[in-house]
C-alpha cells in the first residue's frame, strides 16, 4: 500500500476559518451553482447549500482552490512509513505487536482522550438511534485529527465519522467541495449551521458550544506538537492511506463503533474502516460516560472496541474478528 499524502496541509491552528452552512434537508436533487453544493454519503446525504463567509479577502481567495504544493510534513513522512508498516493490512498480522506499538501510541498521549470530562448537551437520553448533529472528516494517522477525537471523547460526543485517507474516492471530494481546499480536520454541526477547518479552532469550537462554555483541558492544544506524532510514528502510518482493495461505494446502512480515543484496541479497528474509507457513527465512551448505558444494552460489557455493522447485523467485541470481517465484507476481492 502506497502511503503518501500529497493534498493534505495541516498546520498549526493560528487562523480561524468559519463556514456557516444553512443545511436544507430534501431529498430531491438540486442544481448546482457557485452557492451551492450538492454531496453524498451512504446514499442518502441531503442536498445542503453553501454559503463560505471569510474573514478576510485572503482567507476568501484561500477558499476558492485546492492547494496544489505539499507542504505538510506528512508529505515527508509518508514515504519513509511505508517501508515500515508492513505488508497489506487485511492479510495476518502479528497482534502481539500491533497491539504493543498501538499501547506504546496510547501512553504517549497520556490521558488525553480516554476519559469522559463533562456530560454534554448533545447526550441526553442518547440512544444509538438518534441522528447526530456532528460530521467529522479526517483520517486516522492524522495528528491534528487525532486532537479533535480526543477533544470529542472528552466532551461525550458522538460524531458522524467519514475517512479521508490518501487516495479516497468519496470523502475528500465531500470536503473539497464543501470547504474549497482539501484540509483535514473539516467538521460540519449541522445544528448550528456551522463547518470549520483548523483543529485548534474545532477543538475550541466543541468545548465552547458542548462543554458547558470550559476551556480545552489542559495541554490538549499544546501538546500536539510535541507528542501527537508519537502514535503516527509508531504505528508506522496505519489509516493514513485507501487500501486499494476496497470497495468504491459505502455500505447503504450505517456501521457503528463504539470505542475511545486512547484505547489501543480501539485504534486498529479505526486504522481499517479509514483504510476502507467506510463510514461510520462513532460513539464515544470515555471512562466515566454516560454513553456507557448504551454500551451496556449493545454488548453486555463496557469493554470497547464494540463494533456493528447494521446491514448485516453483525456484532463483535473482538478486536481480531472485527478487523477480518472488514476487509473480508467491504473487499473487491476474496480473501
Amino acid at each position: 500500500m502506497t502511503l503518501w499524502s500529497n493534498s493534505v496541509h495541516h498546520s498549526p491552528c493560528n487562523t480561524s476559518t468559519i463556514l456557516i452552512l444553512p443545511l436544507l434537508c430534501s431529498n430531491a436533487k438540486t442544481k448546482t451553482n457557485p452557492n451551492s453544493v450538492q454531496c453524498s454519503s451512504n446514499r442518502n446525504w441531503a442536498s445542503q447549500r453553501l454559503r463560505i463567509v471569510a474573514k478576510s479577502k485572503s482567507d476568501a481567495e484561500d477558499l476558492t482552490q485546492t492547494q496544489s504544493t505539499p507542504t505538510s510534513f506528512l508529505s515527508f513522512l509518508c514515504p519513509l512509513l511505508k517501508l515500515f508498516s508492513g505488508k497489506d493490512p487485511s492479510q495476518p498480522r502479528n497482534f502481539t505487536l500491533e497491539l504493543a506499538t498501538s499501547s506504546l501510541a496510547s501512553l504517549s498521549r497520556f490521558a488525553w482522550g480516554a476519559k469522559s470530562l463533562t456530560e454534554s448537551s448533545l447526550n441526553k437520553d442518547i440512544t444509538s438511534d438518534l441522528p447526530f448533529s456532528l460530521q467529522l472528516f479526517e483520517f486516522e494517522a492524522c495528528p491534528f485529527c487525532r486532537r479533535v477525537r480526543e477533544a470529542l471523547t472528552e466532551l461525550d460526543l458522538s460524531v458522524e465519522v467519514y475517512p479521508c485517507p490518501k487516495g479516497s474516492v468519496r470523502h475528500r471530494e465531500v470536503v473539497r467541495r464543501n470547504g474549497g481546499k482539501e484540509q483535514f480536520p473539516f467538521i460540519i454541526d449541522k445544528i448550528k449551521g456551522i463547518s470549520m477547518y483548523e483543529s485548534g479552532d474545532i477543538v475550541k469550537y466543541l468545548f465552547e458550544q458542548y462543554g458547558e462554555g470550559r476551556s480545552p483541558s489542559w495541554g490538549l492544544l499544546d501538546s500536539t506538537m510535541f507528542t501527537g506524532w508519537m502514535p503516527t510514528l509508531l504505528r508506522a502510518g496505519r489509516g493514513m492511506t485507501r487500501w486499494e482493495h476496497s470497495r468504491p461505494d459505502p455500505p447503504p446502512g450505517k456501521l457503528e463503533l463504539f470505542s475511545y480515543e486512547n484505547n489501543p484496541n480501539a485504534r486498529l479497528v479505526r486504522e481499517a474502516l479509514c483504510e476502507l474509507e467506510l463510514p461510520y457513527i462513532l460513539q464515544n465512551v470515555g471512562e466515566g460516560s454516560p454513553r456507557m448505558k448504551v454500551l451496556l444494552d449493545a454488548s453486555g460489557s463496557k469493554e470497547v472496541p464494540y463494533f456493528i455493522d447494521h446491514n448485516t447485523g453483525f456484532q463483535s467485541g473482538d478486536c481480531t474478528t472485527i478487523l477480518s470481517y472488514l476487509f473480508e465484507t467491504y473487499s473487491t476481492v476474496i480473501l
